[in-house]
């Protein structure tokens, strides 16, 4: 049978639509969430700072917008409108607790503003006192660790001396706080002290499992060798993640993802965010982002 130009290009369009649509197909399945292939590469949890975005939400709000952009986790921080501080009788620490365990919303931590690095010895022990009160009140509201940080390097002490005293003092806070089942999460942090090479100096003197790291998302992280290099330096201490806006071109979030993925993090990633009148909608962006940068969507 003879067939003519028509016929011929039309079986030839047909069979290379055919195979367009088997190759976009098997195109979709390897990026579709529901093949379980990509989603089977992250146990990373998204959660949010109440510093800036939630500062002036009360415990009730907190969990609302949480749940409504099906953010998991939450670390409030201290001095915001949340009112969970150290001053909370044991009553009120059973209510938080609660509140939070009968909803979808994890109390993953809470966020101090402690530091260790003064050359005050008065000041010093002051700050780590205050910091196990604090570790006890984690306990008690339910939260698994409590965020400290570095703030600086006094000018007037050798840089390896105040490394080890934070050190020093980040190890009695992690015994102390391995009594509570409360971690310390030392946020990467502060003039100097945030370079990672420095940060992973302090974990060494600390040397105590319960102390690790808040990784923070800074600009230094990619100074020195490399982002590569000082996600390396530390990669087996990292607790927990902060994170900036994910639209920042500053900053090579895809590639921090990944390399969390990885060495199989599964811990939160917060979203750390100015605030904003349609927060909800912005935690929903910022939810599709995150996941976008993972190949989950």
């Amino acid at each position: 049978m003879k067939i003519n130009r028509r016929q011929l290009l039309a079986k030839a369009g047909l069979g290379l639509g055919a195979l367009g649509m088997v190759n976009s197909a098997g195109f979709a399945a390897e990026l579709s969430p529901s093949s379980g292939t990509k989603k089977a590469q992250s146990k990373m949890r998204l959660g949010t700072v109440t510093y800036n975005l939630a500062k002036d939400w009360d415990m009730a709000t907190i969990i609302k917008n949480c749940e409504a952009a099906k953010f998991e986790g939450v670390e409030l921080r201290t001095t915001h409108a949340h009112g969970v501080e150290v001053k909370l009788s044991k009553p009120q620490r059973e209510e938080v607790r609660k509140r939070f365990r009968d909803s979808k919303v994890q109390l993953m931590g809470l966020g101090s503003a402690f530091d260790y690095h003064t050359p005050d010895p008065a000041k010093l022990r002051r700050d780590i006192e205050a910091t196990k009160e604090y570790l006890v009140l984690a306990h008690d509201v339910g939260a698994s660790g409590v965020k400290v940080r570095p703030n600086g390097l006094p000018k007037e002490v050798p840089v390896e001396k105040t490394l080890e005293q934070i050190g020093k003092s980040l190890r009695e806070l992690g015994e102390f706080g391995e009594g509570y089942g409360v971690q310390i999460r030392l946020e990467v942090h502060g003039s100097g002290t945030s370079l990672l090479p420095n940060i992973r100096k302090i974990l060494d003197a600390a040397h105590h499992k319960n102390v690790g790291i808040t990784w923070n998302s800074n600009p230094s992280d990619l100074e020195g060798q490399g982002f590569d290099s000082n996600f390396d330096l530390v990669k087996d201490k990292i607790f927990c993640v902060h994170m900036r806006d994910l639209y920042l071109e500053d900053y090579p979030f895809r590639r921090l993802l990944r390399r969390l993925n990885e060495i199989g993090f599964s811990g939160y990633c917060l979203a750390e965010v100015p605030e904003s009148a349609d927060p909800v909608r912005v935690m929903r962006y910022y939810r599709g982002l995150w996941l976008a940068y993972q190949d989950l969507i």
